[in-house]
């Protein structure tokens, strides 16, 4: 079976009021909680990045489903912003909306990459839970949710993790890219082992690409509107939330990022 197509999204932050959910949740003790506007328009992305964006773009061939860290929102830094601050409902919401993609018949393969502690709990045990019951890959130790993913199609290796370095400033924003670029070409020659042809982080909520030739680096957008937390920085305040996912398209000859970005508009301005 011959698969070049790689469906990645990340930092879906599932159980935040501020993040992608169904039209209604079921909740734990019996309630019910209903999306907000700004939900709705999120649901309606996700909708449109699945159901158009997706099959628009790979047809019906083989892909395999990369989430690359930050699944759930947890109960982070005293954060008050979840639906619930139950996880059992945060994993609900999380294997209600990833089920139907990992089930589409031309998904070949589900891999879960770990995120942050403060979201995904200790030893990342929440995404470990959700990573079992999508049955995701696991690997080589039997754990279905990892650090670090490699993967290798048509001889180009991928490498996945979370994390990268955040900035507020747009002029440095593909520095902490370029920086990953060089620390892979360093191990490289130092060990004489194999650098990636595409590294893949996520984390910071931004879209950003750099390309030199020998190497793509990129970084993935989000499925979480501005939170508390974010308008206290210079994005927050002055950049618009990125929301969306990215295709990989890995052919023999060449390395295709197909990205879809939709933006969240900010507040009204007011006519005085």
């Amino acid at each position: 079976m011959d698969i070049e197509d790689v469906v990645i999204i990340s930092d879906t932050h599932f159980g935040c009021q501020f993040a992608v959910c169904p039209p209604k949740v079921k909740l734990n003790e019996g309630g019910t909680y209903h999306q907000n506007k700004v939900q709705k328009k999120l649901y309606n992305m996700w909708n449109s990045f699945f159901n158009d964006f997706l099959p628009d773009t790979i047809k019906d061939k083989p892909f395999i489903f990369v989430h690359n860290g930050d699944i759930i929102d947890g109960t982070h830094h005293n954060s008050i912003t979840q639906i619930s601050h139950s996880i059992t409902d945060q994993i609900k919401i999380a294997c209600d909306m990833l089920a139907p993609i990992v089930k589409l018949p031309n998904c070949k393969g589900y891999y879960q990459v770990r995120g942050t502690e403060a979201h995904a709990g200790k030893s990342h045990q929440y995404e470990e839970d959700i990573a079992i019951q999508l049955n995701a890959i696991p690997n080589e130790a039997g754990i279905f949710s990892r650090h670090d993913l490699w993967i290798e199609i048509n001889n180009k290796i991928i490498n996945f993790s979370h994390h990268i370095g955040v900035t507020n400033s747009s002029q440095a924003e593909t520095g902490s890219l370029q920086r990953e670029i060089a620390e892979f070409y360093i191990e490289a020659g130092r060990y004489n082992i194999p650098k990636p042809n595409v590294i893949v982080r996520s984390h910071k909520h931004r879209f950003s690409k750099i390309d030199d030739r020998t190497t793509i680096a990129l970084s993935t957008p989000a499925w979480q509107a501005i939170t508390p937390f974010v308008w206290k920085s210079t994005f927050g305040r002055t950049k618009l939330p990125q929301i969306g996912g990215v295709i990989l398209q890995v052919k023999e000859n060449e390395i295709l990022v197909k990205e879809k970005i939709w933006n969240i508009e900010h507040s009204k301005i007011i006519k005085i």
